[in-house]
């Protein structure tokens, strides 16, 4: 089993969405984890996008990336840029990804609701393709 970390700022929807995610296409092929460089708790309307596409991330709890200093990971893939330029050295050998996703909510002209959505889709197509070409079946 491979262990995934995934990092963005706050840990309160971007990491969550994708660990949402990458957890619900790796099963039991991975344990996905995620984190934060400065946590800001959850997000609720990451919460109820998750829910509209039937998965539950209501439990997450959001992680400063020290609490997992610890867990050896094979993949830790950072989500914004901040968390790709404040990303800590991890004792392992982590391949290192990025890929960054708009803040959702924070986009001007555009209802909050909308762009979660928005972003919840673009973290789904690369959470599985991620998966097919980092962990295939």
């Amino acid at each position: 089993m491979k262990n995934i970390l995934v990092l963005c700022t706050g840990n309160s929807a971007r990491s969550q969405l994708a660990q949402g995610y990458l957890q619900h296409f790796a099963g039991n092929r991975a344990e996905v984890y995620s984190a934060g460089v400065d946590p800001k708790g959850v997000n609720p309307l990451a919460i109820q996008v998750m829910a509209e596409d039937g998965i539950d991330i209501s439990q997450h709890t959001s992680n400063h990336v020290n609490e997992y200093a610890t867990i050896p990971f094979d993949f830790v893939i950072t989500v914004c840029d901040h968390a790709r330029e404040q990303c800590p050295v991890f004792p392992s050998t982590a391949q290192r990804f990025h890929r960054s996703f708009t803040d959702p909510g924070q986009e001007p002209g555009v209802d909050a609701l909308t762009s979660f959505r928005r972003v919840r889709d673009e973290i789904k197509a690369f959470s599985r393709q991620f998966l097919e070409t980092h962990l295939p079946n």
